[in-house]
């Protein structure tokens, strides 16, 4: 096996340089308070499960989960996700307390990458999950939060794709008779490949109103006219159920004054098997592919034998950054630069500027070797040097 360079990181691995990392922290602290705001509560699950329980029940697929053993000989995994983790703490740690609980959280998650592609396999997630609440009040308080904290991030600029698991599968069924033939245009659907959709529809042996029903689906994005549009593709009881849904959803969306960032999308499907109702992705202008996503979960924590409906929503804060077009900015900083006479002073205009919320470098003359490079790094120069009352840049 040949040695790693010195430099070297695992694949997906990225080292957070200073000034995106003042930039992130200062995007998380705000979202954070949002969220509290809104009665969310912050808790932290290990970075280690059990592959049996959480990495089983995380739908994270099989060869993206980092995976050791203890010394017992268990098999463990990094994280990937933090709803299953969630769900596993509501239905132990959290048993006594009555639902619904309203949880949040900031943390790493960690999906292996089979080759480089400019895809972490290491990121930092914020997010919530609503525990224990089935109402359409509840998604939408979820999606409404979600849109709160992008907007309290500065995105201005943004919009949040809403569908519905249960009518993509109510006319996938209808149309084509088996899970396995839906699942193959379920999967280029998830993959937003819709050329291929339409493809692979017009290779089938399908009615032409069939074909046409099919292809009707990819059209259906917009406003609440594409309501009855849906209605015109698919008429069983997991249509109807679906569609009733998403208009109590939009009911409550428009209670929150968020409609304006709401398209739906009756094509939408999540990478995640565990959802059962409402899905959503956020989208930044800037990004083309979702910064943020989320949806109701009703049955994952019967896997923990604490069954209840459950919803929730991650945002990215790595695309969220991305988005916000801000990555390559620098902090605002001040450098004090002082000559050995002039430490005190310097110290004090230091400490009185730190008191009024400001950044500052206290740098002595002698400890720098190129002085008009070392200082481009900073917005603001103070000069403290020989003679009491020198220059400020």
């Amino acid at each position: 096996m040949s040695q790693p360079f010195m430099f070297e990181k695992p694949l997906g691995m990225r080292d957070t340089l200073p000034a995106y990392y003042q930039i992130k922290r200062s995007v998380q602290d705000g979202m954070e308070e949002e969220i509290g705001k809104w009665g969310y509560l912050p808790m932290e699950t290990p970075a280690l499960e059990y592959y049996d329980t959480v990495g089983n029940a995380s739908a994270i697929l099989e060869q993206q989960l980092f995976k050791l053993l203890d010394q017992q000989g268990h098999t463990l995994v990094l994280r990937p996700d933090m709803t299953a983790p969630i769900a596993r703490v509501a239905a132990s740690s959290l048993k006594d307390q009555s639902f619904p609980l309203r949880l949040s959280y900031h943390t790493n998650v960690f999906r292996s990458q089979q080759r480089e592609g400019g895809r972490p396999a290491e990121f930092e997630q914020m997010g919530i999950e609503l525990v224990g609440d089935g109402t359409a009040s509840a998604d939408g308080e979820v999606i409404a939060l979600m849109v709160a904290s992008l907007q309290e991030a500065g995105l201005q600029d943004f919009q949040v794709a809403v569908g519905h698991i249960g009518y993509v599968n109510a006319l996938l069924l209808d149309v084509l008779g088996s899970q396995e033939r839906a699942d193959t245009l379920r999967r280029f659907l998830y993959e937003k490949n819709y050329v291929g959709f339409k493809q692979h529809v017009k290779s089938l042996s399908l009615s032409s109103i069939d074909e046409k029903r099919l292809l009707g689906l990819l059209q259906l994005r917009g406003g609440p006219e594409k309501f009855n549009e849906a209605e015109t593709l698919v008429d069983n009881g997991e249509a109807a159920k679906a569609l009733e849904n998403l208009r109590q959803l939009w009911d409550v969306l428009e209670c929150y004054g968020v409609e304006k960032y709401i398209k739906l999308d009756f094509n939408l499907v999540m990478h995640m098997s565990y959802y059962t109702g409402i899905v959503f992705e956020g989208y930044g202008s800037r990004l083309g592919f979702p910064l943020s996503s989320g949806g109701r979960y009703d049955e994952l924590l019967e896997k923990f034998e604490r069954p209840a409906q459950a919803t929730g929503f991650g945002i990215r804060l790595d695309l969220l950054v991305e988005a916000l077009g801000h990555a390559e900015e620098k902090p605002g900083q001040t450098c004090i630069l002082f000559s050995k006479e002039r430490r005190k002073e310097a110290v004090e205009e230091a400490k009185n500027q730190r008191n009024q919320g400001k950044r500052v470098v206290l740098q002595d003359l002698q400890g720098v070797d190129n002085i008009d490079q070392w200082t481009e790094a900073f917005t603001e120069v103070i000069d403290l040097i020989g003679r009491k009352g020198g220059r400020q840049t």
